[in-house]
């Protein structure tokens, strides 16, 4: 499946972004769709993962009750809507999917995704 990850840029602190993230080539709806983040200097880290259904998500403690994931399979789109955006969420947002974990595999909280998109770049200043 191919990743296309969009909708990146600079917000003043306390401001919204909605990334989005278009996926082509496979059944969309096989794949446990995720968002981690990297930062200049430090490691790909875990941001938020929605099942396939959508009916299911999980996020990392720094952004919950300021992200929210989502997905259309009629679309083929991921999101992840962002407000109340800090400096610290300075980085480069990149979308994942994987074919085959389950969705409560707690596994996909780390970066071990079959497939990644490009990155879009969002930067908070203060």
């Amino acid at each position: 499946v191919q990743l296309q990850a969009s909708g990146g840029g600079l917000v003043q602190a306390g401001g919204s972004l909605r990334l989005s993230c278009a996926a082509s080539g496979r059944t969309f709806s096989n794949y446990v769709m995720g968002w981690f983040r990297q930062a200049p200097g430090a490691e790909r880290e875990f941001v938020a993962r929605v099942a396939r259904s959508g009916g299911r998500t999980y996020y990392a403690d720094s952004v919950k009750g300021r992200f929210t994931i989502s997905r259309d399979n009629a679309k083929n789109t991921v999101y992840l809507q962002m407000n109340s955006l800090q400096p610290e969420d300075t980085a480069v947002y990149y979308c994942a999917a994987d074919r085959w974990a389950a969705d409560y595999d707690q596994r996909l909280a780390s970066p071990v995704y079959d497939f990644w998109g490009q990155g879009t770049q969002v930067t908070v200043s203060s």
